[in-house]
Order: structure tokens, then C-alpha cells, then sequence
């Protein structure tokens, strides 16, 4: 699997969490058809009062998604740490998971989800 990142920016034009949720399955099926090791996912944390709805929703459906081994796991953004097990896994599946600017950042506004 190639060690590629992508972000997809879930909250872009402010939608439903229906819409949202619709646009999460669509970019996780683009992610994995295209061999993408982890995707960065931009929800927002609810200041707007939209996205903390949104965060909800996401992270349910993505636990849902690990259940059934859809996908092999996702990282909060507030657990995105080199002291979290999860995201040391997901930095060596994923080398550019290095680089971005939320590690040890504890930014509950995003999440990983990892193939």
C-alpha cells in the first residue's frame, strides 16, 4: 500500500450532517480505490455549532466502519500523538502522517482514518 495522505475538508459549504455523512462514504471509497494509506478528515469541533454535529456523526459512522473492517482504524485528533499506540501505528504505515501540522496538536477539529 502506498505511504500517500489525503485530506478531505468535511465541512467545506457548512452542510447537513446527512450531506457530510454522504460526502465521507464517497471520499473513503475514492481513498481506498486509490490506495491512499491514511485520510486526514476536516469536520470541525462545533464552534459554528454545525460542526460538533458533524464530528459527532463522523466518528460514530467511522467506528461503525472499524466494526466491520471497512477500515483498519481512526485516530481523534485530540489522540493524534507520538505517545498514542494507534497514531505510531498509522506513522509507520504512513511516513507523511510525520509532517502534518496537527501532531501532538491535540486538534479535536479533525480525524484520521487509517486503511
Amino acid at each position: 500500500m502506498a505511504q500517500t495522505l489525503r485530506t478531505v475538508n468535511l465541512e467545506l459549504g457548512m452542510p447537513q450532517v446527512s450531506a457530510a455523512l454522504q460526502r465521507l462514504n464517497g471520499e473513503l471509497y475514492t481513498s481506498k480505490r486509490m490506495g491512499i494509506s491514511v485520510t486526514k478528515l476536516i469536520h470541525g469541533y462545533g464552534s459554528s455549532g454545525a460542526g460538533g454535529k458533524i464530528r459527532l456523526a463522523v466518528r460514530r459512522e467511522l467506528a461503525a466502519k472499524k466494526a466491520k473492517g471497512e477500515i483498519a482504524d481512526f485516530i481523534p485528533g485530540e489522540e493524534f500523538s507520538i505517545f498514542n499506540e494507534s497514531t505510531r501505528r498509522a506513522l509507520s504505515k504512513c511516513g507523511a502522517l510525520r509532517q502534518d501540522r496537527d501532531l501532538d496538536r491535540y486538534n479535536n477539529g479533525v480525524t484520521f482514518v487509517v486503511f
